[in-house]
């Protein structure tokens, strides 16, 4: 089986086009496997594409995690599947319209150097209501901004937003200690008021136009960056008017500028083809 390896500053992804995986019937299973880093190619997620329309780049998407979860949408993985199919030669224009569970998301192609591909790509407009995210405590809320969510007996105020897949964002002047934000960010993944569990930001706002994010990524746990959780971040932080409406995000890897532009949110940032392999059966 033919596989391309792709990263977005850091967050990496496995693509593989259909006719390679012709006849797997167990994808889940199949991500599990090479997204395993000891056993397997190593990755945070899987990448399914199949063109639909080469000509008006029409491509159609499905990601799913390193534990075989397959989320609504994620940033880094249209960015990584659309730098896969530019450095391939796949479509013949630079704008890429990515069909996905959730609705289509168009991407343009900004900057080339070599196998790194400077990408701008919708995420679509930011859902804020409990039943929309999902968010459910019993309450029906018009907006989650400082909720206090309880944790081991400590409140954390958290402000909560959907970019199609849900996220919780926590505000820290100091960020703790790694072990902590990793134990934090698994109790609240699999907090009870988050029916489809969720994704959660550690977010230090530095100024009006950048912040600093370490990202507990829903079915993988840490990544180095994010797409949706950057973007999620940045909707978080406006709305607690802490930033403006473009926003920098700082990965460890370097950073994702977010715009709110009327009811849209954009992104852009970079994704790297990095090689190509053959799994052995």
């Amino acid at each position: 089986m033919r596989f391309t390896k792709v990263h977005a500053l850091g967050n990496d992804f496995i693509v593989i086009d259909p006719e390679e995986r012709a006849g797997i019937v167990d994808i889940p299973g199949l991500a599990r496997r090479l997204c395993d880093r000891h056993i397997g190619v190593g990755a945070d997620g899987l990448l399914l594409i199949s063109i639909e329309d080469k000509e008006k780049g029409l491509v159609n998407f499905r990601i799913f995690n390193a534990d075989g979860s397959e989320p609504e949408i994620s940033g880094n993985g249209l960015r990584c599947a659309a730098a896969y199919l530019f450095q391939q030669k796949r479509v013949d224009r630079p704008e890429v319209t990515f069909q996905t569970s959730i609705g289509d998301r168009r991407s343009n192609l900004i900057e080339v150097q070599n196998n790194r591909f400077q990408i701008r790509i919708e995420m679509g407009t930011p859902r804020l209501t409990s039943k929309d995210i999902p968010f459910d405590d019993g309450v029906f809320h018009d907006r989650i901004i400082d909720y206090p969510l309880s944790i081991h007996r400590k409140v954390y105020p958290v402000t909560v937003v959907s970019m199609g897949n849900p996220h919780c964002a926590v505000f820290y002047d100091r960020f703790p200690a790694r072990i902590e934000w990793h134990e934090i960010g698994r109790e609240i993944e699999n907090h009870p008021f988050f029916p489809n569990r969720t994704n959660v930001e550690f977010i230090r706002v530095l100024n009006r136009g950048e912040i600093e994010v370490l990202f507990w990524e829903r079915g993988v746990g840490e990544t180095l960056s994010s797409g949706s959780c950057s973007s999620g971040a940045a909707v978080a932080s406006i709305l607690k008017n802490l930033t403006d409406r473009v926003v920098a995000v700082r990965t460890i890897l370097g950073q994702v500028v977010v715009e709110w532009e009327g009811d849209k949110v954009f992104q852009s940032a970079p994704a790297e083809v990095v090689f190509d392999g053959v799994l052995l059966p």
